[in-house]
C-alpha cells in the first residue's frame, strides 16, 4: 500500500505579502499558538482524510480546521492544491451556527488570486520537489 507523504501547508499571502492566518496565529499566547501549530500538523499529515468534527469541508472546496480555543471557536479556511499542498487562506473565531458567507467569499478569492500567481511547477521548485 501507498503512503502519501506530508502534505505541505502554506500560509496564503497577498501581493504585498500580508498573511491573515500568520497575522493571527502572532497574537496568539504561547498555549493557543501551541494547539494551533498541533492541529495543523496533523492536518499536514492526514490531509483530506481529517475527519469532523476536527475538519470539514464547507461549499466549493474549501475547507475549515476546527480548534476550540479557551472557549473560542476558531475557524483556519484552506484549500488543497496541486496534489500536495494545503494553503491556509483566512480565519475568524465563529459566533454562529454557520459559517459566515463572507468567510467562504474570502477564501475562494484568495484560492484564485493564489492559483493565478503560482503554478504547480513554481511550487514544487520552492519546496524543492522532484518536478
Amino acid at each position: 500500500m501507498f503512503v502519501k507523504e506530508n502534505w505541505k501547508i502554506i500560509y496564503y499571502e497577498d501581493v504585498i505579502g500580508n498573511s491573515e492566518v500568520f497575522d493571527f496565529l502572532d497574537t496568539q499566547k504561547l498555549k493557543s499558538k501551541a494547539k494551533i501549530f498541533s492541529w495543523l500538523s496533523v492536518l499536514e499529515e492526514k490531509g483530506p482524510l481529517l475527519p469532523r468534527p476536527y475538519a470539514d469541508l464547507l461549499k466549493d472546496g474549501v475547507h475549515e480546521l476546527r480548534i476550540k480555543l479557551t472557549g473560542n471557536q476558531v475557524r483556519i479556511l484552506y484549500f488543497f492544491c496541486y496534489k500536495d499542498f494545503i494553503v491556509l487562506t483566512n480565519c475568524f473565531n465563529k459566533n454562529t451556527d454557520k459559517v459566515p458567507e463572507k468567510e467562504i467569499i474570502k477564501a475562494k478569492k484568495c484560492r484564485e488570486d493564489f492559483l493565478n500567481r503560482n503554478s504547480e511547477k513554481s511550487l514544487k521548485e520552492e519546496f524543492n520537489e522532484n518536478l
